[in-house]
């Protein structure tokens, strides 16, 4: 069995970092993979092609922000693309994130309906069916069950936009070029996001849920030289991490919390960026970037609670790394976020409340005793067991489209 994967980047962000890791498990079970990606670098020990340049990147975010149009521009590219899957002739596609200027959707898509082979598309945010937006609940929207229009986004959120707000077009398109093929299977990485497939215009493709995975061997409970050195000795450790720290992450909870907690806490929040650090309270202590992942796995071990102050999100894989270093974590009752979290191993308090969130940080610090099966439910998401999940639905639907033929 040969799989192509299709995505933005590769072995970089949490996304690339998954179909690298997928990669290697199609290998291992003795299958074929390429990745195909739009920019950025990828490993030499694996088969890849880049089929972005940073010339064309530049030229669709620039028709982007002049049109409002996101997935239409890369022309050149995406028939870089094509050539090359025909060339490999996979007997499956995965698409990931198929948006981030790189690709021209109705060209790829027109292609995909050609080829009439297996699709697996796992959607790693809502971008596919809204006319802009990879996020909605942050500003309560819910235009793109019926049809996105006067989107209150375009300029301030991803794809960002500054000229136009061409949501109504996108949508309707979108809901043009994605409808249609034969042989395509969704997958969302939880239940909240495969809801919200099921009333959108994607709702007559099947779907399945594959929690995203992390590397227990990686992400465990260790002790190094970082133990204590951000904070006294009776000091309690709130932990905050982030890719970017943009307004849906929380980032002024953690400002407010550090007014409204006692000495006895130390906020420490990773991911900031230099503006970040030096905006941010004088009560938290800011960090750009970890040195490796061994640095990161300290700070959530070393860390009393992981505070999870998003407003909305998918899946986060930051809560299940928290876990699996034994750190209980708490979570705003948004998006995915909450799937990962039960009574045993954190708290969920209501969206934005600042009160409860601080009411939880600080009764699960006192009560540490009452949280002792956060690394047994990490277990639940071990990578290698939801890789294996993708590896039977490969094969399912391989073997159906054998049938077929």
């Amino acid at each position: 069995m040969k799989v192509v994967q299709v995505n933005t980047v590769c072995d970089t962000g949490s996304v690339g970092r998954i179909a690298l890791d997928l990669y290697q498990v199609i290998e291992e079970k003795g299958s074929e993979c390429l990745i195909a990606y739009g920019r950025g670098s990828a490993p030499k020990h694996i088969q890849t092609v880049k089929v972005n340049t940073k010339m064309d990147f530049y030229s669709h975010v620039l028709y982007q922000f002049i049109t409002g149009a996101n997935g239409f521009a890369s022309v050149e590219c995406t028939k870089k693309l094509i050539k090359e899957i025909e060339k490999y002739q996979p007997d499956i596609i995965h698409l990931h994130n198929i948006h981030g200027f790189y690709l021209n959707i109705e060209l790829f898509f027109a292609f995909l309906k050609r080829m009439n082979k297996p699709v697996v598309w796992t959607l790693h945010d809502c971008w596919s069916f809204t006319g802009h937006c990879a996020y909605f609940d942050y500003v309560g929207c819910d235009k793109w069950k019926t049809g996105c229009h006067d989107c209150e986004q375009f300029k301030s959120a991803y794809p960002y936009g500054l000229l136009h707000d061409n949501c109504v077009y996108n949508y309707k398109r979108k809901k043009e070029i994605f409808n249609g093929l034969n042989l395509l299977t969704i997958v969302t990485p939880s239940k909240w996001l495969r809801d919200y497939v099921k009333q959108s215009f994607l709702k007559n493709y099947p779907v399945q849920v594959i929690y995203n995975g992390i590397d227990l061997e990686r992400f465990k409970p260790v002790k190094g030289e970082l133990s204590r050195q951000y904070a006294k000795m009776d000091q309690y450790i709130v932990l905050g991490v982030a890719n970017m720290w943009e307004p849906r992450k929380g980032l002024t909870y953690f400002e407010q919390l550090a007014d409204r907690l006692s000495a006895k806490y130390q906020i420490i929040l990773v991911g900031l960026s230099e503006k970040q650090k030096k905006a941010i309270s004088s009560k938290i202590i800011g960090i750009t970037r970890t040195q490796n992942v061994n640095e990161l796995a300290q700070l959530y071990s070393l860390a009393n609670v992981y505070v999870n102050a998003t407003l909305e999100d998918n899946f986060p894989t930051t809560n299940l790394e928290a876990l699996a270093c034994n750190t209980p974590v708490v979570t705003f009752a948004t998006g995915g976020s909450v799937e990962s979290v039960d009574e045993e191993c954190g708290k969920v308090v209501p969206k934005g409340d600042i009160n409860l969130l601080r009411e939880a940080i600080e009764f699960i610090c006192t009560h540490q005793n009452k949280y002792r099966k956060c690394v047994e439910k990490a277990k639940q998401y071990d990578k290698k067991d939801r890789f294996e999940e993708y590896m039977n639905l490969y094969q399912k639907v391989y073997e159906e489209n054998r049938y077929e033929k």
